[in-house]
């Protein structure tokens, strides 16, 4: 009789799967080697697009993690593929949202993962220019020449390496020099209301302040102030200036997107060793920006509508700028704060800025209307390093002339009834002697930088003038 044929036995190595094995795992190696052999090669793996919800769009089939850049295939033919970034997950999916808005995004569009982490290109070449969130040139001039990456999200630096807050940074604004002395490295808010002269104040400490550079970053902003704050307030300064403008009508990824390209920026220059003046107008438009995304995403809306997590991203973006190690330079950075019907104190993005600076300038509208310009407010301007930048008889001279400034104040309803009699009050009384000379200090023409000497030496000639 003859014997039933025998079919040799196959190895596992020959790529066939012996009888016997289940088919989880033999679907479980077949995933094994081809996730191997697209980790060697140029393979790349797509997604799609299956659902929306307002800004944020819903991306199956591909795995990346948060803050990765991907791009979403156009239907048009020939057209340029969608940049958006990863802003969440889901049990089926990524959350991603487009940097320049969902239109023209069909459901179906394949979609794929570019890097994981943005590194924008940087270098020397940006100066004197205006670009976008994206690095576009706004100017009308060709593309600038830059070759240096820089994460977008910057290179933390060891608190103990930091260089401490020592040497004065020199505005060029009286009121600030004198009586709210600035220190190299600081982080100060302008807190502000609207049409009180934030953006005239922020052009003369970008034409007048000692610094290397100027990174100025234009969040949120309207497109026609972008374009006169270019032309009108940089004047001669612009050479040594960058501008990041993100107008109004950007969407939120992009307004975010440019207040880091700012923030980045100043990074590189500080890395080069150059002592950089940062500008972001406005941290409140930036933390409106995150609001939008937190909340397009999913996050429970907290005070006044803003998740947790804008604070926390706030605080995290200020700490970018200061000083950096012995062997870098510095950022010293200016961050407005827009305060709603000039509620210095209800505001919770004011609050929340006030925690992690190092100091605040105020303006005030009553001084604007008094026709004091820039309307500083030097009772509700602080500058904490201030007492370890200046000398004792300066830090003297700056507490008397905020003592005589507040009795006025207090008491000028009683001096403009005539219920006051002079010769009650001797602190009241040399307060409004000097009340002329004290206003002219504050006063000072845009056009016009002072240097901290010669602010200094104002002061004492304004108290070593005996008052008529």
């Amino acid at each position: 009789m003859t014997e039933p044929r025998r079919e040799p036995a196959l190895a596992v190595d020959d790529g066939i799967e012996p009888v016997g094995i289940s088919m989880d795992a033999i679907r479980a190696r077949a995933a094994a080697r081809l996730a191997g052999a697209l980790a060697g090669s140029d393979a790349r793996r797509y997604g799609r697009i299956v659902r929306s919800a307002g800004e944020v769009l819903h991306a199956s089939g591909l795995r990346a993690p948060i803050g990765s850049r991907c791009l979403i295939e156009a239907e048009a033919a020939g057209a340029a593929p969608l940049a958006a970034e990863v802003v969440g997950f889901e049990a089926g999916g990524l959350l991603v949202m487009p940097e320049l808005g969902t239109r023209g995004v069909a459901r179906g569009a394949r979609i794929h993962v570019e890097s994981t982490a943005a590194a924008p290109l940087l270098g020397p070449a940006l100066l004197g220019r205006v670009i976008d969130a994206r690095g576009a040139a706004l100017d009308g001039l060709p593309p600038p020449a830059v070759t240096a990456p820089w994460p977008l999200l910057g290179m933390p630096i060891n608190p103990m390496a930091r260089a401490r807050i020592g040497r004065v940074f020199d505005v060029g604004i009286v009121a600030i020099n004198a009586l709210a002395t600035i220190g190299r490295g600081m982080r100060i808010g302008l807190f502000a209301g609207s049409g009180v002269g934030k953006t005239t104040l922020l052009g003369m400490l970008a034409r007048h302040a000692v610094a290397d550079v100027v990174v100025v970053g234009m969040i949120g902003e309207r497109g026609r102030e972008i374009r006169e704050f270019v032309e009108d307030h940089l004047g001669h300064a612009r050479a040594r200036c960058v501008v990041i403008a993100s107008p109004a009508d950007d969407t939120a990824l992009g307004r975010l997107h440019g207040a880091y390209r700012a923030a980045a920026t100043a990074e590189y220059f500080r890395d080069q060793g150059a002592h950089v003046l940062l500008v972001v107008d406005s941290l409140t438009r930036l933390a409106m920006a995150l609001r939008e995304i937190g909340l397009a995403t999913g996050e429970p809306p907290a005070a006044k509508g803003y998740p947790p997590s804008v604070f926390g991203a706030l605080a995290g973006y200020v700490e970018r700028a200061g000083n950096g190690t012995a062997a870098q330079g510095s950022i010293t950075a200016v961050y407005t704060v827009l305060v709603e019907g000039d509620d210095h104190v209800g505001d919770p993005v004011a609050d929340a800025a006030r925690a992690v600076l190092d100091g605040q300038i105020l303006l005030t509208r009553a001084l604007a209307e008094a026709a004091i310009f820039p309307p500083i407010d030097v009772l509700g301007s602080l500058s904490r390093p201030m007492p370890a930048l200046v000398s004792p008889e300066h830090l003297k001279l700056a507490a008397r002339f905020r003592a005589l400034w507040a009795r006025r104040a207090e008491k000028q309803d009683f001096v403009d009834l005539g219920a006051y009699a002079a010769g009650r009050d001797a602190l009241l009384d040399e307060a409004l002697r000097r009340a002329p000379a004290m206003e002219a200090l504050l006063r000072q023409d845009m056009q016009v930088g002072t240097s901290f000497a010669a602010s200094f030496a104002a002061l004492q000639a304004l108290f070593s003038e005996t008052p008529g």
